[in-house]
């Protein structure tokens, strides 16, 4: 039997109240992606990408329809439950770095561990996640003395601390100039490609979408290609 897509998506939709107006934010969207996978979302302002991030993170429930994630029907998932997934399951990364600008780059990256549960050593698989990152000697210092591209790293890599099965990006190169942009991209294909991380990559940008094995693009609430 094959194995099951790491993510699986049917007949999902969103709708938000917004005053006395209802926005189809998904309509009837459907996907399907591989362990190992690095896909690429594309669409224009509105098209639903984020909501199908948030919804796929575990951060917001749908509508109507089935999420599975890694094997998790999110429908089943009590509210400890699918805590436990933004924890371990699923790793995140955003346009803005967030990181927590009184501690250093070790730090901010051991937060995410110890919520996580995963002790206070880091392991060989991160320590390699590390060095492909480039960010080895940058570990002590605190956010300001890093570069954006360099904070966006540290950013990836809190995410992958927990060695999640997957990397869900929200425009993840948003904040950065396009050399920083393209080394943040290279990075992503190469953990991808040299370790087999499944990533899910919103952005709107053609050229980031490039460097992902296969593009998806949105179109009012639902995946059209």
């Amino acid at each position: 039997m094959s194995e099951q897509p790491i993510i699986k998506v049917q007949d999902l939709y969103k709708t938000y109240r917004a005053g006395d107006v209802d926005v189809h934010a998904l309509q009837g969207a459907n996907l399907e992606v591989e362990k190992g996978e690095f896909v690429s979302v594309v669409g224009a302002s509105g098209s639903g990408k984020s909501t199908l991030f948030n919804v796929l993170g575990a951060l917001t429930s749908p509508t109507s329809g089935v999420v599975s994630i890694a094997g998790n029907n999110l429908e089943s998932l009590s509210g400890p439950q699918r805590a436990a997934l933004r924890k371990k399951t699923v790793g995140f990364v955003f346009q803005k770095y967030n990181l927590l600008p009184t501690l250093t780059a070790e730090d901010n990256i051991r937060i995410v561990q110890y919520i996580g549960g995963r002790g206070r050593t880091f392991s060989p698989a991160f320590l390699a996640i590390l060095d492909i990152l480039g960010i080895v000697d940058r570990m002590k210092h605190k956010p300001r003395a890093l570069s954006g591209g360099q904070q966006q790293r540290v950013a990836i890599a809190r995410a992958l601390v927990n060695e999640p099965s997957i990397l869900l990006a929200d425009e993840p190169t948003g904040n950065l100039d396009s050399q920083n942009t393209t080394a943040v991209l290279e990075l992503l294909r190469r953990l991808n490609r040299d370790l087999g991380q499944t990533i899910l990559m919103i952005t709107h940008d053609q050229d980031a979408a490039a460097y992902g094995g296969r593009t998806i693009r949105m179109r009012d609430g639902q995946i059209v290609d």
